[in-house]
């Protein structure tokens, strides 16, 4: 349980929410929170839907990993137990790789659908971003800059605008690394 209140801390505090306003949104109490975020009491499955519906994550977010050995959880993430975050619709899909998002980063499987473009540029926050295209071509916009990457390729930015675009007939996999973690 001290992984799953970790991880809801992590999650409330990326999304710049404090703890009053997640426990407002949540319909439950601050000191509720506060011991669930501190691994003092165990959220419901119910409690579980709930937060995730609020932070746009499936539910099995919160126990991925579970069944695997004490050693491992929080530490090692099994290829069948990643957890789907997003929406492929965007034509981008992903898979969170970092067992937990109480550290200072994390990485991400990012495919990108053939012929698919981000819808605008996505806001500038305050973290930093970086990665590398595993296969495919993706062109990364950065502010007027536009480069087009091929596999091996990396990229490094922080605190700026960004959109994307895979101009190529495959997939675009892009291993991203994101500091402070967001999801």
């Amino acid at each position: 349980m001290d992984r799953i209140g970790q991880d809801i801390r992590a999650l409330r505090k990326a999304r710049r929410m404090t703890i009053a306003d997640c426990a407002a949104a949540l319909d439950r109490s601050l000191g509720w929170l506060s011991q669930v975020e501190r691994g003092m009491t165990t959220p419901s499955v119910h409690d579980l839907g709930q937060i995730a519906r609020l932070f746009d994550l499936n539910i099995s977010f919160f126990f991925r990993s579970s069944s695997r050995r004490p050693e491992e959880q929080g530490l090692v993430v099994r290829a069948a137990d990643r957890s789907a975050i997003g929406s492929a619709e965007s034509g981008l899909s992903e898979e969170l790789l970092s067992p937990g998002l109480s550290g200072s980063f994390e990485m991400i499987r990012s495919v990108f659908a053939p012929g698919s473009k981000s819808s605008g540029m996505r806001p500038a926050r305050d973290k930093e971003d970086g990665g590398v295209l595993l296969s495919g071509r993706l062109i990364l916009i950065l502010g007027s800059a536009r480069f087009e990457l091929g596999p091996g390729d990396s990229f490094q930015f922080r605190e700026e605008s960004y959109g994307w675009e895979n101009p190529g007939a495959e997939p675009a996999v892009v291993l991203w690394i994101v500091s402070p973690p967001i999801y």
